[in-house]
């Protein structure tokens, strides 16, 4: 069977079975999409560890908690209409802004402003602690589908239930020099970038044009507005941005030293543990970072009931692109 016969089979299925889950939705009086005008508010804040963390919260405060985390160069909108979905279904809906974004802010201005991965996943368990939360499903995509990866692999007795995009996404920082084939090495073209001081100054100078380049590059079927990439890109202006940013990308090129509060996590992820919680991957058939695929090479990641399915007609922010089938795959781990 060639490649591209089975892909157009595994589009169809992907097709079929996010069409039953949206149209499940529909069939519930979900909430049509939220006009680009709207925003998640009233915010939060809490003292989480080394952050105080800005959130957004929906729903019953007594109903099965998810956390829904948002990735880069994104923000808590991309779940402007998968909110109001879950907190219909009777979730209590915590919709936090990564250490970075918007008003979240570090409590000492000493705390090295750290974008591995170790920290990213800490701050989810720091944010539930925090907010007494003792199990919850956790969804995400780019950053915050990695954030979800690590604390569902490191403290999977707090975790409920798994929602990724792009399916497992610990990095596998020993292999991080190695190459992939050319094809893929132009979309990564940022990461290259934000090695070196050009970029940072980049960055702190075009935030926003870059921001929206990668937008469009990683969804080229999405029709955003104006409105709503602005909603977003004022969460950029956080102080901290530029810094978490680069570290992130360096550090995950061997090219920046990780905060020492995380480096026992961080060489637990080394060993690129599984993840033993249930779990739902979703691949975008439009990703203009990941091509969509059928799961099966992560698959041994993936220890307990895992469920992969294809998104048709989203790209890489699948949770803004695509809410009723993200909504809809939190609450198959919901209802378990």
């Amino acid at each position: 069977m060639s490649d591209s016969v089975d892909r157009r089979r595994r589009l169809i299925l992907g097709a079929a079975l996010s069409g039953l889950a949206g149209r499940a939705f529909a069939q519930a009086g979900s909430p049509t999409r939220a006009p680009s005008s709207t925003r998640l508010q009233p915010l939060h804040h809490v003292d989480a560890g080394v952050l105080d963390i800005a959130y957004y919260e929906a729903g019953p405060a007594d109903g099965p908690v998810a956390i829904l985390l948002h990735g880069f160069p994104y923000d808590i909108h991309c779940y402007v209409d998968v909110a109001p979905r879950l907190a219909a279904r009777g979730c209590r809906v915590i919709v936090p802004y990564l250490r970075g974004f918007g008003e979240t802010r570090f409590r000492d201005s000493a705390t090295l402003r750290s974008g591995e991965q170790a920290a990213l996943g800490a701050d989810v368990i720091a944010l539930m602690d925090a907010l007494h939360i003792r199990r919850a499903v956790l969804a995400g995509h780019n950053w915050g589908g990695r954030a979800a990866c690590v604390a569902a692999a490191l403290w999977p007795e707090r975790c409920r239930g798994l929602v990724t995009v792009n399916s497992y996404l610990i990095q596998d920082l020993a292999r991080a020099m190695v190459p992939v084939s050319p094809e893929y090495e132009v979309a990564l073209w940022y990461e290259y970038y934000f090695q070196i001081e050009r970029g940072r100054a980049g960055l702190a100078a075009n935030r926003r044009e870059i921001a929206k380049i990668l937008w469009e590059e990683w969804s080229p079927d999405w029709d955003f507005d104006d409105a709503s990439f602005d909603r977003t890109a004022d969460a950029h202006d956080n102080p901290d941005y530029v810094d978490v940013v680069i570290h992130s990308y360096r550090h995950r090129f061997g090219l920046a030293a990780g905060d020492p509060a995380y480096a026992d996590l961080q060489r637990r992820l080394a060993s690129l543990p599984a993840i033993s919680v249930p779990a739902v991957t979703l691949d975008g058939d439009s990703d203009g970072v990941l091509p969509a695929g059928d799961g099966r090479a992560s698959a041994a990641k993936f220890t307990a009931r895992r469920i992969h399915r294809i998104v048709p007609g989203a790209g890489h922010n699948v949770p803004q692109e695509a809410p009723e089938a993200f909504a809809a795959a939190v609450m198959e781990l919901v209802k378990g």
